[in-house]
């Protein structure tokens, strides 16, 4: 890394600088964290203007534990690009401070420790940023002595690293300190032979390992009891050993261990029969594990816990990854509480569950699950947030709170309140998102229930991934409604009778960006003669919808004064290139002559249309026409007259109904004008679907769909 100045306790550095390759990160950081009694840290740097920070040395705990955070934006919603960003010092006073304010931290490490994130930066510029941790044990709030100190090593580790810049000193790679440290006197209180003579007598198991899990010692016990020669075991990790250790279930057991610094356990299966107990007792060298046979699992009964035994997990690593992965896929509101319903309630001991919305000051029921009579969620629906309720509660104030009774429940919030719902327990979780809420998370159980501090934390985090899921879900459900709700405005909702014509429409969005598009079609009533028009303005957003708007409203408009087919397209042009729009239209006009069995067509840029005889012969009708709308402003666009007689029928499409990928379009045409014919004799509402089913049935549309089906019917007589 970069060369270190010299400097005297509690001064500034000094000017003289050491000889290049003093290990400055490492140092500072261990130093920082000797000061205050933490027992592992990292330090980031910033590369250059880059809104990145990126790890670059760690202290006390493999890096694989910080993993996921090895580069961080300085946006992202974790305390060492929060303390960058803001350039302040930010405190995690323990596991359910974490899981409230940063679940997506708390899900991977949910472990009771605090945390302190403190910025490495000048006046002039940010260089980074240092995080420290303590075990669970650590008060929940910061000494002023500690603070004083860390924002002091920050302070002279910026001072340090600007001189170095100013200098052009490199940057050099650091070893991350993780190596076992001194013995602090322990070595001086026994002999090395006797120490193993000790070890050698006691009828248990007991390894030694390192921050990173490798062994570095093992008695004959532990040896005969795992069936493996101490040979096999020395600088090796224990689950990566045994297969039948082999479960992310016991490595998570260490990674508890060490980062909260207190004792745990488990009981493992050694195949075929043998139970063994083990014993994880850790300090910040690594940890000591006590191995011993264990009573079979069903004669093992419900033990005391005791203080120092971690928990069990309620949510293992792999279900809460999986979890988190399954909230990333929810698109709508529904989604989330059907995931909800069927992997978070179960995975947690959850009978029932109510996800709970807050809009213009009242409470709103999104959805829920598993409550025999309904009404007991539902009844909630409406009511004002300011009225006492825990749901409401958890919403306005964003503190979690759990009741283990009925009586808990009744005691805060009477009967006339609450009212029973079948159910024991309750954990009504604020959803918190971007800082802001967004509603609450009911969790109801059908016996009294204990939530264990480690339970509590874990339900928090998860609502924090809750509340991310319900937030894109409430935007996309409101997107979902205008997208639909604006194409309804901008599409005729009913076609007009017309003398001697049937018609039929159908339209289907495009399924990716809005789901609202530039595809429009009319049936204009005009007099003399009625007019059919199809169109389709390029895109998939508000833009092209807003566009296809005025389009539609300008044909009626041209066609309503009188003008010719060709002159309408051409007013039509020249208003779009007015507009200024960097948008493309097509469109085909016809103006009908059911009367005298013709129609007259003009065309701009459009797919052609296709006619279907009485006979059931189909004719593409590929006829002269005009380019796109918006190109040329001196463009014309010639007419065509096309039959029309009795029994034929027009397609008019757009070309979403036939653009596929790796398909040639006048095969797909021709395709197209094949099921015309076969189906042709139909019903028009059923022809109609023929044509589109497809289309319909399809997850994915890459394109908007619009068809308009026009059948000339017989005179009456």
């Amino acid at each position: 890394m970069v060369a270190v100045p010299e400097e005297t306790s509690g001064q500034a550095p000094a000017a003289v600088w050491a000889p290049v390759g003093r290990p400055l990160l490492s140092l500072a950081l261990t130093s920082m964290m000797d000061d205050v009694g933490a027992h592992s840290g990292a330090v980031y740097l910033r590369r250059g203007d880059e809104p990145v920070l990126e790890m670059a040395v760690v202290a006390g705990l493999p890096r694989a534990f910080a993993a996921p955070w090895e580069r961080v934006g300085l946006s992202a919603p974790i305390p060492v690009a929060e303390a960058a960003r803001e350039r302040r010092l930010v405190w995690v006073g323990g596991e359910e401070d974490m899981a409230r304010r940063y679940p997506r931290i708390a899900v991977v490490l949910p472990y009771p420790f605090a945390l302190a994130a403190l910025p490495v930066a000048t006046a002039s510029r940010v260089y980074g940023a240092v995080f420290v941790t303590w075990p669970g044990t650590h008060p929940t709030e910061l000494s002023d002595r500690e603070r004083q100190e860390l924002t002091a090593a920050c302070d002279r580790l910026a001072l340090r690293l600007e001189r170095a810049a100013a200098q052009n000193l490199p940057l050099r790679p650091e070893a991350d300190v993780v190596d076992a440290g001194p013995l602090s006197g322990i070595a001086d209180t026994l002999g090395t032979l006797e120490a193993a003579r000790m070890v050698a007598r006691l009828p248990y198991g007991l390894c030694s390992l390192d921050l990173s899990g490798r062994v570095g010692f093992a008695n004959a016990a532990a040896s005969e009891l795992l069936g493996v020669p101490v040979s096999g075991l020395l600088g090796s990790q224990l689950w990566a050993t045994m297969p039948w250790l082999n479960d992310p279930m016991y490595e998570e057991r260490y990674r508890a261990a060490l980062i909260s610094q207190d004792a745990t356990s488990f009981v493992a299966l050694r195949p075929p029969s043998q139970w063994l107990s083990f014993r994880m007792y850790p300090s910040t060298t690594g940890l000591s594990v006590r191995i011993s046979r264990a009573r079979a699992v069903s004669e093992m009964g419900p033990a005391d816990p005791r203080s120092g035994d971690a928990p069990t997990r309620l949510v293992s690593m792999s279900q809460a990854l999986s979890l988190a992965g399954a909230l990333t896929e929810t698109v709508s509101v529904q989604d989330v509480v059907g995931l909800v319903a069927d992997e978070i309630a179960p995975a947690v001991g959850s009978q029932a569950l109510a996800l709970l919305g807050a809009r213009a000051g009242r409470l709103h029921v999104l959805g829920h699950h598993g409550y025999p009579d309904p009404h007991t969620v539902e009844r909630f629906d409406g009511m004002p947030l300011s009225e006492p309720n825990p749901g409401g509660h958890a919403v306005t104030h964003g503190v979690p709170a759990f009741f283990e009774s009925w009586q808990q429940l009744n005691h805060l919030y009477p009967a006339q309140h609450t009212g029973p719902d079948g159910f024991a327990a309750w954990a009504f979780l604020p959803l918190i998102a971007s800082g802001r809420p967004v509603g609450a998370c009911v969790l109801a159980y059908a016996e009294p229930h204990t939530f264990s501090t480690h339970e509590r934390a874990v339900l928090t985090s998860l609502a924090g991934l809750i509340a991310q899921a319900l937030d894109r879900a409430l935007l996309y459900d409101v997107k979902h409604k205008l997208a639909h709700g604006l194409q309804a405005a901008l599409l005729p909702h009913s076609l007009p009778s017309l003398p001697g014509i049937e018609a039929t429409a159908r339209y289907l969005p495009a399924t990716r960006g809005m789901e609202i598009g530039g595809d429009f079609y009319d049936l204009v009533p005009s007099q003399p003669l009625p007019v059919a028009v199809i169109g389709d303005v390029q895109g998939h957003n508000v833009t092209a919808a807003g566009l296809m708007g005025q389009i539609r409203t300008a044909v009626r408009a041209y066609t309503t004064v009188g003008q010719e087919p060709g002159e309408v397209m051409r007013s039509t042009n020249r208003l779009l290139i007015d507009l200024g729009s960097e948008l493309f239209a097509s469109c085909l006009y016809l103006r009908l002559d059911p009367a005298r069995g013709r129609a007259v067509m003009a065309r701009a840029g459009h797919p052609p249309p296709l006619l279907r005889r009485a006979d059931g012969r189909v004719r593409v009708l590929d006829l002269a026409g005009g380019p796109l709308l918006g190109i040329d402003d001196s463009a014309t666009y010639p007419t065509t007259e096309v039959e029309l007689s009795p029994g034929c029928v027009l397609a008019l499409y757009t070309d979403g109904l036939i653009e596929t990928p790796g398909v040639d379009i006048e095969d797909a045409v021709a395709e197209l004008g094949t099921r015309l014919g076969e189906a042709g004799d139909r019903p028009l509402e059923e022809l109609a679907d023929e044509l589109v089913g497809h289309y319909a049935a399809a997850e994915e549309r890459i394109d908007d769909v619009a068809l308009l089906l026009l059948r000339a019917s017989p005179p009456a007589t």
